[in-house]
């Protein structure tokens, strides 16, 4: 008998059979107690039950078609992929991350070669207990550390034990030769600056992926795009054969505002005062007054990028654009500049600030020494609440809130750096008398040190305040206009009288330049009161006649020494303003500045 004849004899019993069911009367029966059959009391139709006995068969028809096709090797390619997902895997390739440069080409961040390593644990549990201590010296942590890591992910067949080492590093574990222990090759992030640039530059996490700064923020364009490979990996997971490999996009470079030079001076600056005062901490910034770049930015405490180890939060936070505080007499000269701008008074229109106290509705505030009647150039001078306060009082709510708005405090600023704050400004609709006299003089708001600077290209230029940018940019910056042109010259001509003689900020001096500049000392406040704590701040501009760069420092809660701005702040504009100066080319200035007429003041006695 042929097999075509077999085959042709079970289609014909199969038929046979399955024609003789449809026709039999499928109905289930049952006898009753007569032994007569008889209907069950649910009837079940026929034709369900030859529906039913129907699908069964076509299904088990399509199972044996399927079989037939695989097996008798018609058809194998799905066969094949199964069998290939058992060993063969794709895996993502990192593209070549960017590098990150400063103005220069100096390099702040690249990537360099780096070993990880990790174990199959099934064989590393075989492990004697001084085979793990031998890996943990390698690796310079404790053998239980490493235990519990193989022990945590027992009957899996891989676990990591450290990452990112370095290349020395994993070629000392690779020559123990311990069984189930092995050391792969990946990249890492090299910042050759350490802490002196983290806060700009930030970190990147073990997967090469930004976590803070420039890292985070233009994490997309540094990253590139990966590429793959295919590979055929052994039982235990190891990387045995590559199929084929696809490679990605190189990374692009970042070239920042920052020079390297003077990020140096300011971190070593900064550093010297906050020990010398054993501060909690500060920041400054130095900004280009054409461009709006950050030349340097700097704040402590701060972290090496290269060992996050022992990192934590109040280190990696920038303070810069993160934390807010009250500015004190630093926002004074917006108030009195907005005055000017709208011709309410002059530089040398007279304020009577005798006797050094000044009654607003059920609260008082005061003056450091009873001046009497002084200028309006004296009340920038020796940083006078009283006159202040008095000057503000003669314009309108709405009209100096628009104003500190439009200079961009109560708002984050649009910086290339994540986490930027907003600060604090109350609406203007909310403002009691008192309110807006103690925000003029740096109470009742919150800036960071960011918005400062920013606020302060208003005077440093034309009356126009700029963005800041962390990018290397060579076109001028275009701003917003906020005072008139000779609003910005006269503050900056009084502000020269702070450095001065009589002024608050005695201290500062920058040889050979000359510095317009406002101190700033405020208290903290702590559970909603203000307490015996300080910020001590300073904001300068050089060379006052047409400034070139804006320097801010703060310092917070200096303990040892004093607690003024102009004291503990200054040694650190005066050092970073020198150099920064130097680097750019500045030559020295003597310029002479002058005080236009007085005029009345509405509301103000002139005797």
């Amino acid at each position: 008998m042929t097999l075509s004849e077999l085959f042709e004899g079970l289609w014909i019993i199969t038929r046979d059979k399955v024609r003789a069911f449809w026709r039999e009367d499928s109905t289930p029966k049952s006898k009753n107690r007569h032994g007569e059959e008889s209907l069950l009391l649910v009837p079940i139709p026929a034709a369900r039950s030859k529906l039913v006995f129907f699908l069964f068969f076509v299904l088990l028809v399509c199972v044996v078609l399927k079989a037939f096709w695989l097996q008798c090797g018609i058809s194998t390619d799905f066969l094949k992929k199964q069998g290939e997902a058992r060993y063969a895997r794709t895996l993502p390739v990192p593209a070549q991350r960017g590098q990150i440069l400063d103005r220069n080409g100096v390099v702040l961040a690249s990537t360099i070669p780096a070993r990880s390593v990790w174990a199959d644990p099934e064989e590393a549990l075989k492990l004697k207990r001084e085979d793990i201590q031998k890996l943990a010296a390698v690796l310079g942590t404790d053998a239980r550390t490493i235990y519990d890591k193989i022990l945590e992910r027992k009957g899996k067949s891989f676990v990591y034990i450290d990452r990112q080492l370095e290349v020395e590093q994993g070629e000392a574990v690779r020559a123990l030769q311990l069984s189930g222990i092995h050391v792969s090759n990946e990249v890492r992030r090299n910042y050759p600056d350490g802490p002196i640039s983290a806060h700009i530059v930030g970190f990147t996490d073990s997967d090469n992926n930004g976590r803070e700064g420039i890292e985070l923020a233009d994490n997309e364009a540094l990253s590139g795009k990966q590429g793959s490979r295919r590979v055929i990996r052994d039982r235990l997971g190891r990387i045995v054969e590559d199929i084929w490999v696809k490679e990605g996009a190189v990374g692009h470079d970042v070239v920042l505002s920052i020079d390297s030079r003077l990020q140096f001076i300011a971190f070593k600056a900064l550093e010297a005062t906050i020990e010398r005062h054993k501060a909690k901490g500060g920041a400054v910034v130095v900004a280009d007054v054409r461009t709006g770049e950050v030349l340097a930015l700097s704040s402590f405490p701060t972290y090496d990028p290269n060992s996050r180890r022992v990192v934590n939060f109040e280190n990696i936070r920038n303070r810069v654009i993160t934390d807010t505080f009250e500015p004190g007499s630093t926002m004074k000269p917006f108030a009195i500049a907005k005055a000017l701008d709208l011709g309410i008074v002059r530089p040398d229109t007279l304020v009577q600030t005798a006797p050094g106290k000044l009654t607003i509705g059920d609260r008082t505030i005061g003056d450091t020494h009873d001046y009497g009647m002084i200028t309006v150039s004296q009340v920038v001078a020796k940083s006078s609440n009283i006159g202040t306060s008095k000057i503000a009082l003669e314009m309108d709510p709405k009209t100096l809130w628009d104003m500190y708005s439009a200079l961009g405090f109560g708002r984050a600023p649009e910086v290339e750096l994540p986490g930027a704050a907003s600060g604090r400004l109350r609406p203007a609709k909310s403002w009691r008398p008192i309110e807006q006299a103690t925000i003029s003089y740096g109470h009742g708001i919150s800036v960071s040190l960011l918005q400062l600077v920013r606020a302060y290209t208003a005077l440093a230029r034309n009356g126009d305040v700029i963005n800041l940018t962390f990018k290397r940019s060579a076109a001028p910056a275009q701003g917003t206009k906020i005072f008139r042109p000779e609003v910005a010259r006269q503050m900056r001509s009084m502000m020269t009288q702070t450095v001065q003689a009589g002024g608050t900020a005695r201290r500062v001096s920058v040889e050979g330049y000359t510095i317009a500049g406002k101190t700033g000392t405020a208290n903290k406040i702590e559970n909603g009161e203000y307490v015996d704590k300080y910020v001590a701040s300073f904001v300068g501009m050089a060379p006052a006649g047409q400034p070139r760069i804006i320097v801010a420092v703060m310092v917070d809660e200096p303990t040892a020494g004093s607690h003024y701005g102009g004291t503990v702040a200054a040694p650190v504009f005066n050092e970073v303003t020198a150099s920064a100066l130097q680097l750019i080319g500045v030559h020295p200035d003597a310029l002479n500045f002058g005080a236009a007429p007085g005029i009345l003041v509405k509301g103000l006695r002139n005797d």
